[in-house]
């Protein structure tokens, strides 16, 4: 039998991966893992008092107000306070806001929001710290004084009433004026009132809305 000479033994040989790439691409890896983690443990709270309020609802409850989807973030245009400053609408986020609308004039129906704020907002006792009422104005007129008292502790400021109408919108058939809107502590409008709301079922809005962010926002800015 013709014997197969001897043939030489061949290897292939292959690059090997470098281990300071095969680091860095472990370290990005772990790097995006991380930061994913520690963006979902910051939103959760959040994210979780929104489910308590909109989702885990007692059956047969039902919200007064209308939840606004998809909600609308403070706008950057800015409002002029009693003194001429200019200061900017999302300055005000990081707070509950309940607002009204309306000009200078302060017509019956502004003269009720007005008073219905101060009322909800002190109604809530301990945790009114938590909400501010707030009052924009759609004029440069001057306040007659007696209006100016009674606003003393809401936030009022004179805004452009067509920049104002590009974020906020009355239900259909109602004016801007007519609704009380709320604005969340991150800086979204997500719900308005009817147009002659009852102040009891309002209340009962604010209360639970409080009480479902009240293990991550806290009194102040």
């Amino acid at each position: 039998m013709a014997q197969t000479p001897d043939e030489p033994l061949t290897l292939t040989v292959h690059s090997l991966p470098n281990p300071g790439q095969a680091g860095a691409a472990v370290n990005t890896r772990a790097g995006r893992w991380k930061m994913i983690a520690l963006l979902l443990v910051s939103a959760s709270p959040v994210i979780a008092s929104y489910v308590t309020y909109y989702v885990i609802r007692p059956e047969g409850r039902r919200n007064h107000g209308e939840l606004i989807d998809p909600q609308r973030p403070l706008p950057a245009f800015a409002g002029l306070d009693a003194s001429g400053q200019a200061v900017p609408l999302n300055r005000l986020k990081d707070q509950w806001l309940l607002i009204s609308v309306g000009d200078s004039a302060c017509d019956g129906i502004c003269q009720k929001h007005l008073y219905q704020q101060r009322q909800l907002r002190e109604g809530l006792g301990k945790e009114k710290d938590r909400l501010d009422w707030v009052w924009l104005r759609t004029d440069a007129a001057p306040l007659a004084e007696p209006l100016k008292a009674a606003t003393a502790t809401a936030t009022v400021l004179q805004v452009d009433p067509q920049v104002l109408a590009d974020w906020l919108q009355p239900a259909a058939g109602q004016r801007l004026q007519d609704h009380l809107y709320v604005v969340d502590p991150i800086g979204n409008w997500m719900m308005r009132f009817p147009a002659d709301a009852d102040p009891r079922k309002v209340k009962g809005d604010l209360d639970r809305l409080l009480r479902a962010s009240a293990f991550w926002d806290k009194a102040g800015r």
